[in-house]
C-alpha cells in the first residue's frame, strides 16, 4: 500500500480505517470505566482488554456492558512511553493475530477509554479507582510484582517502593501497584463505597490468592506505620478473583509496524501481535458484579486451580525448557527450537513425564492433545517469539513454574532429569557466553546475584553447585542428591560437549 494512502489510528480517523480493517462496532463515546487495570503491556492488550471489546461488538446497543470500559494506568516511570503512544491514539490500538501460513488478521480494539500515568496523574488514578462506578481493579504487574519471598511464601517489604509507601505522609502519593491498590481501598472505605474485587491475571499459582495474601499483608504493615486498622476490613469486604491466562504476545518490532503500515495502510505507533490461540479461566468470584465474559469464550469456573497448573507446569515451564539450551545451540526464536525435532522430544518428554504426572484431572481438557497443541503454538514462524524474551526474568519464572514440578516429582519418587537439564541449562546461560562465543545479555531482576553464582561454577577451584546455593530460588535441593546427581551431569555435559549433543545423549537415555 503506498504511503499516500497511510492512515494515522485516532478516534477521527476510525471511520475511515474500518475500510481496511474491522473497528469497534460500539459508540466509544458512550463507553463508561468499569475496570481499572494495572500493568497495561502487550499481553493484556491481547487478552482481557480483547475480551471486554469483543464483548461490546456482540452487544453494542446494551449500557450495561458498555459500563465495563477499562481505563489502563501505567505506574512504573517507564509507563511514559505507553501513555504518551494510547493518548495520542484515543486509547485506540491495532491487535495483529498472526496465523502459521503467514495471514495477518488485524483488529482495532476499543475497550481502553483512557489510560493514565501513575507517577504523574496519581491523585487521578486514586479518583478513579475509589469511584462507585469502578467494580473490579485488574493486575498484569509481573511475578516480581507481588514481592514473595521465594523461601517463606511471606510478603517481602524491602522494595524500596513498598517502604516508601507503606509510610506514606499527609499529602504523599504511592509509587507502587499494591499503594494504589490500598490508598484507593482505604478512600473507597472513608467514603461507605463497597470494595472493588481484585482480579490478578499474572502467571502465579493461585494468582488470586497471592494477590490476597500479599496486599493483606501490606495493609497489615501500613496500619503498624500509619496507625490504622485498614487490614480487617479488606480481609472482609475485598473478594480476590483468581484466573489462568494464556495466549503467547511478544514484544512488538518495528517490522510488525511497518507490516500493519504496508499491508493495512493503518499506522499504529504501538500495535500488539498475537498468537491465534487464547485461553481464559476466571472464578467467578464478583460480589459486585462483572462482565459476561462467558458470552465470549471465557472459561467461567468454580475452581481454577487445574487450569492454572496445567498452564504453569506443562506451557510456561516449557517455554524455560526451549529458551535456554536452545539459545545456547543457537537457535533465537521459539519457533526455531519448535521445528528442531531433537529439542521437540526434548519437549514432550519433559511434559509427558515430568509436568504431567503433578496435575490432577483438568476438566473439558485432553492433556496428551493440549501438549501436542502447544508445540504447535511454540512452532508458529510469523510470531517470531525471541529466545531472549523467554529467557528473561528467570528468578520469578523458574521457582514458580519449575521448582514445583521438581519437588512434587521427588516426592514422589519420580524422574527430573529432563528439569535438571533446564536448570543446568539455565546455569549455563547465566554465565554469560554462548557457545559461540557471544555475550549474553542476562535480563533478570537478580541478574547481579544469579551471574555471580553462576561465575563460581567455572575455573580452578570452582563449586559446581554454586548456582544452586541459593535458596531464594531453589529451596533446599542443593542438599537433595536426587536432584543435584542429574544436575550436575547435565552442566558438565553442556560445558563439555554442548547443548545439541546433551540433549541427544538424554534422548538416547529414553
Amino acid at each position: 500500500m503506498s504511503q499516500q494512502t497511510l492512515q494515522r489510528l485516532a478516534p477521527e480517523t476510525l471511520e475511515d480505517i474500518g475500510d481496511r480493517v474491522p473497528v469497534p462496532a460500539y459508540d466509544r463515546s458512550r463507553v463508561r470505566t468499569g475496570i481499572v487495570h494495572l500493568g497495561v503491556g502487550g499481553f493484556h492488550r491481547a487478552h482481557q482488554a480483547m475480551y471486554v471489546d469483543a464483548l461490546m461488538n456482540a452487544s453494542p446497543g446494551d449500557d450495561e456492558v458498555l459500563g465495563w470500559g477499562i481505563t489502563g494506568v501505567g505506574v512504573l516511570p517507564g509507563d511514559a512511553r505507553m501513555a504518551e503512544v494510547m493518548r495520542a491514539q484515543g486509547g485506540l490500538y491495532t491487535l495483529v493475530v498472526k496465523h502459521p501460513d503467514g495471514h495477518l488478521e488485524p483488529r482495532v480494539i476499543g475497550s481502553i477509554v483512557d489510560y493514565l500515568h501513575a507517577p504523574a496523574q496519581g491523585e487521578e488514578v486514586l479518583d478513579l479507582m475509589a469511584a462507585p462506578a469502578t467494580r473490579i481493579v485488574s493486575l498484569t504487574v509481573t511475578e516480581g510484582g507481588y514481592h514473595v519471598n521465594q523461601v517463606t511464601g511471606d510478603f517481602d517489604p524491602d522494595d524500596a517502593g513498598i517502604q516508601h509507601d507503606l509510610g506514606l505522609g499527609a499529602g504523599e502519593l504511592p509509587t507502587t501497584a499494591f499503594g494504589f491498590v490500598v490508598e484507593a481501598l482505604a478512600r473507597r472505605r472513608e467514603a461507605g463505597v463497597p470494595a472493588f474485587t481484585v482480579m490478578s491475571c499474572d502467571n502465579i499459582q493461585g494468582n488470586g490468592h497471592v494477590a490476597h495474601q500479599m496486599i493483606g499483608a501490606f495493609a497489615r504493615l501500613r496500619d503498624e506505620r500509619q496507625g490504622t486498622d485498614l487490614a480487617d476490613w479488606i480481609e472482609r469486604e475485598v473478594v480476590f478473583a483468581n484466573s489462568m491466562v494464556d495466549r503467547i504476545t511478544p514484544v512488538t518490532t518495528d517490522d510488525d509496524r511497518a507490516a500493519l503500515a504496508d499491508r493495512f495502510g493503518v499506522e499504529d505507533a504501538w500495535p500488539v501481535v498475537c498468537e491465534p490461540f487464547t485461553q481464559w479461566a476466571l472464578e467467578d468470584a464478583f460480589p459486585t458484579g462483572r462482565p459476561a465474559f462467558e458470552e465470549v469464550g471465557v472459561q467461567v469456573v468454580p475452581d481454577v486451580v487445574p487450569y492454572e497448573l496445567m498452564k504453569l507446569r506443562l506451557l510456561n515451564a516449557s517455554h524455560q525448557a526451549l529458551c535456554y539450551p536452545g539459545y545456547l545451540a543457537g537457535h533465537r526464536y521459539a519457533h526455531e527450537v519448535c521445528h528442531d525435532p531433537l529439542f521437540v522430544d526434548f519437549l514432550l518428554g519433559y511434559m509427558e513425564h515430568e509436568g504431567t504426572p503433578t496435575l490432577s484431572e483438568v476438566p473439558g481438557v485432553d492433556l496428551a492433545q493440549y501438549r501436542r497443541q502447544l508445540i504447535e503454538r511454540f512452532a508458529n514462524p510469523e510470531v517470531r517469539d525471541t529466545l531472549a524474551r523467554l529467557c528473561a526474568e528467570s528468578s520469578d519464572r523458574i521457582p514458580k513454574w519449575l521448582v514445583p514440578v521438581i519437588t512434587e516429582r521427588l516426592a514422589a519418587g519420580g524422574s527430573v532429569d529432563r528439569a535438571a537439564l533446564v536448570v543446568a541449562s539455565w546455569a549455563r546461560y547465566a554465565e554469560g557466553i554462548d557457545e559461540q562465543g557471544e555475550e549474553i545479555d542476562v535480563v533478570d531482576r537478580r541478574r547481579d546475584v544469579v551471574m555471580q553464582r553462576a561465575a563460581a561454577q567455572l575455573g580452578e577451584g570452582a563449586d559446581e553447585l554454586a548456582f544452586l546455593r541459593d535458596p531464594a530460588l531453589f529451596g533446599d535441593l542443593v542438599d537433595t542428591p536426587a536432584f543435584t546427581g542429574p544436575y550436575l551431569a547435565a552442566l558438565r555435559s553442556l560445558h563439555e560437549v554442548g547443548a545439541r549433543a546433551t540433549l541427544e545423549a538424554w534422548a538416547a537415555r529414553g
